[in-house]
């Protein structure tokens, strides 16, 4: 009986081998996680999940969280992580939208949940650590001292569903991309040879599980090439400095390069024995880039990914990783720039370099099956030939590097993570005091993009400090507006159109030192 990501993940691992070294105290081997992961999925037969049932998971960071996404493989659930910063009313859509059967959510956040799941048919367990201890706790962990240490996993073919991750809609609506046991694991294949990773590696990792990047990027590839972890709860200047001298990589988003390079502590000989930094989920800017070499002597790694297809593109682990690019294809990957209006595949040379900017297309065994009971929007996300219409716009230069150059999607992307702003735009159109309202991305030192929402007034007052407030409760924390601004009105075009490019304009130097 075969499991087609797990006996992936795991094909090549030394049983008593360090898995993940906890900062706080304490390591887990290949082995403790093999049987802790066996528990846990029993402990799901037990609550009569079945394979294909869908687990959705709002839960802190933790290793034991990690498990509970492996045993989900090893039984055949699917895997639906949510941000923790994601609202009740956020997290009750992905749990009705998914079918899920079971949340599982933070041990304090259980009486205000218990509705939620009561609503939508679904069992309701806690998984969390302890503020005193350190430990995990939870009635799933309880659950696991009684269950069976062995597991004989289910069979899963390589199409069959491992994920569902949610992104948000440019209609407002989220959409879940389906991802199977195969985009996974050929993507963490992939990056494995191509960023050399072994079983000499220790990664440092600081970011969360709740996304591409830091699960199936980070963790997968771990898991693969055997290597071990440090498993961070998250971004902690103080730790990752402490931290990085027995780590041998560092998987990051932009945000962590600048915080680093404004830390005098980070020097070129506390990172002298470091072989790769890499940076994603967000454009590096070139200045860090340039800054980064002359601190540290290295150049960090940009990549280029997406919730749908998990990575895409990399700069090369061997040779000129360019500033401002996102690098060449991964290994059975195919990227091509199409004229965003036609469709039509770009001219360029035999080596596929050398195009004009239009839309970036991808086609390979790392791109998702298409979104959640959307089968019209799958359908408008895919060319006739199979090739995924990203809503990034590219270019390939003359060497064939590709360069991100835009989005047709009015996407912010704010401290690495997506945002949409017609999602916002909804919600702060329904609060009264409002006409109509448009959000945009601007620059931000920091975070690289801050959402910045302009408000039209129906009347007469409207004050932003109330409206911040009263937007609050129903607005993830990463998607709250920075900046709200109340207007006399909006720009248009003569069709009538916002004119966001104006917006961004005007608003551009807000955030600058």
């Amino acid at each position: 009986m075969t499991n087609h990501l797990f006996d992936g993940l795991f094909s090549d691992v030394a049983p008593q081998a360090t898995l993940a070294v906890l900062p706080q105290g304490g390591e887990w081997t290949y082995a403790d996680a093999l049987e802790y992961s066996a528990r846990l999925a029993n402990v799901l037969i037990s609550y009569g999940l079945e394979p294909g049932d869908r687990v959705a998971v709002r839960v802190p960071k933790s290793i034991e969280a990690v498990l509970l996404y492996i045993a989900c493989v090893r039984m055949g659930a699917v895997f639906l992580p949510l941000n923790t910063a994601y609202t009740g009313s956020e997290v009750s859509y992905f749990v009705s939208d998914s079918g899920a059967s079971l949340l599982v959510c933070n041990p304090a956040d259980r009486t205000s949940y218990s509705d939620l799941a009561l609503d939508n048919n679904c069992r309701l367990e806690t998984l969390g650590t302890s503020a005193d201890t350190g430990l995990a706790v939870g009635s799933l962990i309880d659950a696991t001292g009684q269950a069976e240490p062995s597991f004989e996993n289910v069979d899963r073919r390589a199409s069959d569903l491992a994920a569902i991750l949610y992104t948000s809609g440019t209609t407002g609506r989220s959409k879940g991309a389906m991802l199977s046991h195969e985009n996974l694991l050929s993507n963490s294949q992939a990056l494995k040879e191509l960023w050399q990773f072994s079983k000499s590696d220790v990664l440092l990792h600081a970011l969360p599980i709740f996304h591409t990047h830091g699960l199936f990027v980070a963790v997968n590839v771990t898991l693969l090439s055997g290597g071990s972890m440090i498993f961070m709860s998250g971004f902690n200047l103080d730790a990752m400095i402490e931290q990085l001298p027995n780590s041998t990589s560092l998987m990051g988003v932009p945000t962590f390069y600048t915080r680093l390079l404004d830390d005098p502590r980070f020097t070129r000989q506390l990172v002298a024995h470091m072989r790769l930094f890499v940076s994603g989920s967000a454009p590096l800017l070139a200045e860090t880039h340039i800054q980064f070499e002359e601190t540290t002597g290295h150049r960090v790694l940009e990549r280029y990914g997406m919730t749908e297809t998990n990575m895409n593109t990399s700069n090369p682990y061997e040779g000129e990783r360019r500033a401002g690019t996102v690098g060449f294809p991964l290994p059975g990957v195919v990227v091509r720039i199409s004229d965003p209006d036609t469709g039509k595949q770009l001219v360029a040379a035999p080596n596929n370099a050398g195009t004009g900017v239009g839309m970036i297309e991808i086609s390979g065994p790392n791109v998702f099956s298409g979104y959640w009971n959307m089968p019209e929007k799958t359908a408008s996300e895919f060319r006739d030939d199979g090739y995924f219409i990203t809503g990034d716009l590219g270019k390939i230069d003359a060497d064939g590097y590709l360069h991100i150059v835009g989005r047709s999607k009015d996407l912010i992307i704010s401290g690495g993570l997506n945002i949409y702003p017609k999602e916002i735009e909804l919600v702060i159109d329904d609060q009264a005091g409002v006409l109509e309202s448009a959000v945009v991305g601007v620059p931000h030192p920091d975070f690289g993009e801050a959402v910045v929402a302009v408000v039209v007034a129906s009347g007469d007052e409207l004050n932003s400090d109330i409206l911040a407030e009263e937007i609050k409760p129903l607005l993830a924390r990463f998607k709250q507006p920075k900046l709200i601004k109340i207007v006399d009105e909006l720009p248009r075009n003569t069709m009538g159109k916002v004119q966001k490019n104006v917006l961004r304009t005007h608003l551009k130097d807000r955030f600058s030192a």
